[in-house]
Parts: C-alpha cells; structure tokens; sequence
C-alpha cells in the first residue's frame, strides 16, 4: 500500500490565507501555491497509507476534548540564520496550539514524533528564498495582523506534485467559542486566561 506524507494544522481563514498565500508567492517563494496558508500543529510526517483510519480516529478524539479559542497574528519574525523562514507571528492562541499540538504528536497515538526544533507556532510567508526577499516580506508584514476564532484543524496529505490537500476537518467538542477581547483588553485578558 505504500506511505503517504501528511500533515496537521489550523488554516487562516479568508480572506486573510488567501492573502497571504498570494504575499508569500510575491516574494518569490515557489511552493506558496502548493501550501494552503496555516498554523503547523503536526509538520510533514511520513506514515503507512494503512495507518491513516487510524490517524482519523485519533484526531477525531483529539477534536472532541478540544475547545474553541481566540487566534490572533499581528507582525513578523524569522528563524533566520537557523532556518531560512519569515514569519507571521501568533500573538494570541499560541499556547493553546502548543497544547493542542501536542496531544496531536502523544506518545500512545499514530502520530508521535521528534520535532526538529522546539515548538512555535506561526505562519510561513517566505521559506529558502534569497535573503533580499526575505528581508522584504518582513518589513512589508510588519503591520499585518488578522483575528477568528479557531473552532478546530485539519488533516492534510502531500501529493506526488507537491501540493497539500485537504483530507478532513476536525471541529472542537465545545460549542461556545470565547468572546473576542478589545484591543486594549488582549494583555490581560490573555494573561488572566492563562
């Protein structure tokens, strides 16, 4: 039956993903089209195509005890000279992807693995292109910033072309997503929610 490369994540909603997608191609980022715009919960992982009842099962329990919360990018950041990334920063909801990733990647599930580096949850825009390009997509997503509630995730596979396409939605058990704070509430708010 042979392997199949997969992946867990939560999209940006439109018309936010979109944009960025057509951003990330802007600078010159060949794969932009091929990677729909999004929060990596579980990075490409190569698994049996036999396994994947048993993935779906799992994220599906995963979804269940999972309850909505507040997403919010604003500005950018890099991995540079580690890893050759610009990013959008998650300034909100980060330490709830960290949760919810690691419940995706548990020792007793299909789908446990080592990371390559610690944990941060972002959104790519400009991944391996030159440094003069990655410098403009960080300044020019300085000022970027978009808000939704996220209501769950999504199962993903790579195909032989290279492009990810979507295999499932996952949405959270809970039914009641938490109210939207105001600007000036967001500190401490997500302070006194922590």
């Amino acid at each position: 039956m042979g392997t199949v490369t997969i992946g867990v994540s939560i999209a940006v909603p439109e018309p936010h993903g979109s944009l960025l997608q057509e951003r990330r191609a802007g600078f010159g980022d060949a794969a932009a089209y091929g990677i729909p715009t999004h929060v990596t919960l579980l990075p490409p992982t190569e698994v049996d195509r036999a396994a994947l009842p048993a993935v779906q099962a799992h994220l599906v329990k995963v979804a269940a005890t999972g309850r909505p919360f507040p997403m919010r990018l604003h500005g950018t950041g890099t991995f540079r000279p580690v890893s050759p990334v610009v990013y959008v920063r998650v300034v909100r909801g980060a330490e709830d992807c960290g949760r919810l990733q690691q419940r995706v990647r548990e020792s007793t599930g299909p789908c446990t693995r080592e990371l390559q580096f610690p944990y941060h949850p972002h959104v790519t825009v400009a991944h391996g292109i030159e440094d003069a390009a990655m410098d403009r997509a960080f300044a020019e997503l300085a000022d970027f910033e978009a808000e939704w509630p996220c209501n769950g995730f999504a199962l993903y596979e790579q195909g032989a072309d290279g492009v990810w396409r979507k295999l499932r939605e996952y949405t959270f058990g809970g039914s009641v997503v938490p109210p939207q704070a105001a600007p000036a509430d967001l500190d401490h708010g997500t302070i006194a929610s922590r």
